[in-house]
């Protein structure tokens, strides 16, 4: 694979999966959306099939990583660190494509939700609903959801380790159960245990983080929530942002580590 190719590949891939995921997060999160409160399956079912289309788009040019997670525990595997920029500036860049155009499709739905009183609060909000600012209050606005991660309950130890858990439990899928013949990335039925696995990921550890398990899937959107002109958006919470980076990246080089010693 040329560099070329696998920054075109991871940009178009990793622009196709946010589109997908943060789109099933917008609607199930904003008011005027038809699916809203359709729930935590309705979420993790979303983020498995965005899994799914984005790689088996992505898999002929780049091989599918998607994740700077993966991309780093393919090189630790293999002792080829050469490619690791290439495969990480598509996969932040397309993280930001995908975000940006969740905003576009949902435009309306983003103003109607952050000009309503009862989400922002404000003047003439009922005081029952002091709660839907509780987040913003802690420096997320009440759509950074949409974007990227948070914690229900703010513990540094514990927030890390969810997302150190959770990728190794991803990272040891993709590389026992889903790379191509060439071992480069993704292949055909990889894509369909990769999926599932996600979704599993989501509906068994996802509780306590949202289970970023991908630094260009948090990081890239975080960026976008914090450019884009949306009206009482509130914080970025860039506080937290270094979790959902760092702690995938551990549970990456932990897995490869452990693949190495327990299964090559």
């Amino acid at each position: 694979m040329s560099s070329s190719d696998i920054f075109i590949g991871e940009t178009i891939g990793t622009a196709i999966l946010i589109l997908l995921g943060g789109g099933v997060c917008a609607a199930v999160t904003l008011k005027a959306s038809k699916a809203r409160n359709a729930g935590w399956l309705a979420i993790t079912f979303g983020w498995g099939f965005a899994v799914l289309t984005a790689v088996y788009t992505s898999a002929p040019l780049s091989g599918a990583h998607l994740n700077p997670a993966v991309t780093l525990a393919l090189a630790i595997k293999d002792n080829d660190f050469s490619n690791l920029p290439t495969y990480w500036g598509g996969q932040v860049l397309g993280a930001m494509i995908g975000a940006t155009l969740v905003w576009v499709a949902y435009y309306g739905q983003f103003h109607a939700h952050l000009t309503d009183r009862e989400i922002v609060g404000g003047p003439g909000a009922q005081a029952t609903t002091a709660k839907a600012v509780e987040a913003q209050e802690k420096g997320a606005g009440p759509v950074l959801g949409v974007f990227s991660t948070g914690p229900e309950i703010r513990n540094v130890v514990q927030n890390l380790a969810t997302e150190i858990i959770g990728t190794v439990v991803l990272v040891l899928a993709v590389l026992t159960q889903g790379l191509n013949d060439k071992g480069n990335g993704l292949g055909t039925l990889g894509a369909l245990v990769t999926a599932l696995v996600v979704v599993s990921i989501g509906l068994s550890l996802g509780g306590p983080t949202g289970y970023a398990i991908n630094p260009a899937r948090d990081l890239g959107p975080r960026i976008v929530h914090a450019l884009l002109p949306l009206p009482n958006k509130g914080g970025s919470d860039w506080s937290y942002a270094w979790i959902p980076v760092v702690g995938p990246l551990i549970g990456a080089a932990i897995a490869a580590g452990i693949y190495n010693v327990a299964f090559a």
